[in-house]
């Protein structure tokens, strides 16, 4: 892991298209803006992980599931 120090208003570039910004610091929180193209995917790491969780659960649905929700938004 690269570990990087930064004051108020400093950035950090991910290669070309990628620059994070210290926004605010107040106590142990630090705001960060992320400046990004519209179609990379940023979240928090605990809403990562949930999408990740939810996506492991859907690729183990069985087919009778798959069919009966199928059935299901026909009507």
């Amino acid at each position: 892991m690269l570990v990087l120090t930064r004051k108020l208003g400093e950035s950090i570039a991910i290669d070309d298209h990628i620059k994070i910004v210290v926004v605010q610091i107040k106590g142990k929180q630090v705001r960060l803006g992320i400046k990004a193209p519209k179609e990379t995917k940023i979240h928090r790491e605990e809403v990562y992980k949930a999408i990740q969780d939810q996506n492991t659960e859907a690729s183990m649905a069985d087919l009778s599931s798959i069919s009966d929700l199928a059935d299901e938004l026909k009507k």
